[in-house]
């Protein structure tokens, strides 16, 4: 382990995101009553540019009358190259409730663009006297956000979770696809006669979750368009969770519990991480380093990893 020690990230559930578009209202109370960890208000791209008004002030109303239990609520803002994000910023600190615990940018090319949106929330949190202060979660969805993605998750103590938004950023590498998320139809190999299919998301997931993962950030997976596809949306998202990422999107209800499914521990793998901690804290007593548990090796390496699983389920349990 490197003598700077990567910072844990923030202890919440983040197994599944649940967007709706602000300029939708009569789907907010269904939306706070579902089984999702976080609650994303968009808005930006699913609202037509002349609701976005109508959408911020639906938004506002609805943060501090709807009870939204203990979830995760955040807005997502309009990008900071079009000229709603800074009354985005402005009227949610300025005019919603406190209850509001995250703004999510979308866009994110650098770390000056966290830098921006970051002093101005501070500005208005010591303006207005808010006692709660706002947390940031971005959105990689560009060449330039992957190829500054380290110092974007450096960027500031507020920012707690990192997504992937695969439309744009195949957009913007010019990926030859219309899918949102999921297999590509030509992205495979040929071997024998036999088409194998790769992961054409894979490396920037990586990419994201190492730039997280160093600088305390939950590392997520963003949407996956197909929602009448119920076996790719949970393949991407146990890619996904075997990767490292904590979480996935829906864009649609049905989601939901797919990627709960997805990021929640079994029962088998919590019982076995429990029996790998007691196995290796046997092994301590005896004065070793590593143990054989079930035939394979153990050591303290294996401790990390069994404290995630572990750890997960104790937070969803409670």
């Amino acid at each position: 382990m490197s003598f700077l020690i990567q910072p844990s990230p923030p202890a919440r559930l983040n197994r599944c995101q649940l967007f709706g578009p602000g300029s939708r209202p009569a789907i907010f109370e269904k939306m706070a009553t579902s089984a999702a960890d976080v609650i994303n208000l968009d808005l930006e791209d699913s609202v037509a540019p002349d609701d976005k008004e109508t959408a911020r002030r639906n938004v506002i109303c609805a943060i501090g009358d709807i009870d939204w239990g203990n979830k995760h609520l955040s807005v997502r803002i309009n990008g900071l190259d079009t000229p709603f994000w800074y009354r985005d910023v402005v009227e949610l600190l300025e005019n919603a409730s406190e209850r509001l615990d995250q703004i999510m940018i979308p866009k994110v090319g650098n770390a000056a663009d966290v830098y921006a949106v970051d002093a101005l929330v501070s500005a208005i949190e010591a303006a207005r006297g808010r006692s709660r202060r706002i947390s940031l979660e971005v959105i990689i969805e560009s060449a330039a956000g992957i190829a500054h993605v380290e110092e974007i998750a450096a960027a500031s103590p507020r920012l707690q979770a990192m997504s992937l938004g695969a439309a744009d950023f195949a957009a913007s590498m010019g990926m030859q696809t219309t899918g949102i998320g999921g297999t590509q139809e030509n992205y495979y190999m040929l071997h024998e006669g036999q088409k194998y299919w790769g992961d054409p998301w894979h490396w920037a997931q990586t990419a994201i979750v190492a730039a997280c993962r160093t600088h305390g950030v939950l590392p997520v997976d963003g949407p996956f368009g197909d929602f009448s596809d119920d076996e790719g949306f949970i393949a991407q998202a146990r890619r996904s969770a075997t990767l490292g990422m904590v979480g996935k999107w829906a864009i649609h209800p049905k989601q939901i519990a797919l990627a709960n499914e997805v990021f929640t521990p079994s029962a088998e793998q919590v019982a076995e991480a429990r029996e790998i901690l007691a196995a290796m804290e046997q092994a301590r007593k005896d004065g070793a380093g590593a143990t054989v548990y079930k035939g394979r090796l153990v050591d303290i390496a294996s401790i990390r990893q069994a404290e995630v699983i572990v750890k997960q389920a104790e937070m969803i349990d409670g």
